[in-house]
């Protein structure tokens, strides 16, 4: 069987979480780290951009993290990653949208060199966390008590709150409940990067 490969920057949670999806799905596939800002011939090669995450499936390129994602559950659907039924696949779609906008969209702010841009992101963040609290109320999981494509999404961020300087309210009990739990599926253990062990000391 060929060998699928990931580009991935270590200390990314975009990159991060398609690794928890590859995970998820039992595949065997290489990582190739990459650095930020520097160049990679291979990488340039087939992403002209030079971005990460980068994804080689055969003559299949694909770069950006959420087509990523989705293409490796439906060309890979067991474990499914999506639901089956078309309403609440679409509110899963329109979750994934949200948290792309309203968490991963932060991201860049949170690591910029401006005290207040900085600080405004990781308010911005933190108050979406607080909101996304109404999602897990009662579940295991984001919005249900199966596992997908949203927790692999959500497992990134909330793994990197005490690099970003966030700490949670008592008032997020559930949210650090669910947190846990993701951060012990056999995916999320087996794929973590050493930059990101070093976040929560574990290397």
């Amino acid at each position: 069987m060929h060998t699928m490969t990931l580009y991935s920057d270590p200390n990314n949670a975009q990159s991060h979480r398609v690794r928890i999806v590859l995970g998820e799905k039992d595949l065997v596939f290489n990582v190739e780290d990459i650095i930020p800002g520097q160049n990679n011939e291979d990488l340039i090669a087939l992403n002209p951009n030079n971005t990460t995450p980068t994804f080689v499936d055969r003559n299949l390129v694909l770069h950006e993290s959420r087509v990523i994602m989705e293409y490796l559950d439906e060309r890979f659907p067991h474990p499914p990653l999506m639901p089956v039924d078309p309403v609440i696949r679409a509110k899963t779609r329109m979750v994934l949208y949200y948290i792309e906008k309203d968490l991963y969209g932060l991201l860049d702010d949170i690591k910029s060199s401006g005290e207040k841009k900085s600080a405004t992101a990781k308010k911005n963040l933190k108050e979406n966390l607080m909101i996304s609290l109404d999602f897990i109320q009662g579940k295991k999981y984001f919005l249900s008590d199966d596992f997908s494509l949203v927790d692999c999404s959500m497992a990134p961020i909330l793994w990197r709150l005490p690099e970003y300087g966030i700490d949670l309210p008592k008032s997020a009990k559930p949210l650090l409940k669910y947190a846990d739990i993701l951060f012990e599926r056999k995916s999320f253990t087996e794929n973590l990067s050493e930059q990101e062990e070093e976040i929560r000391g574990l290397y």
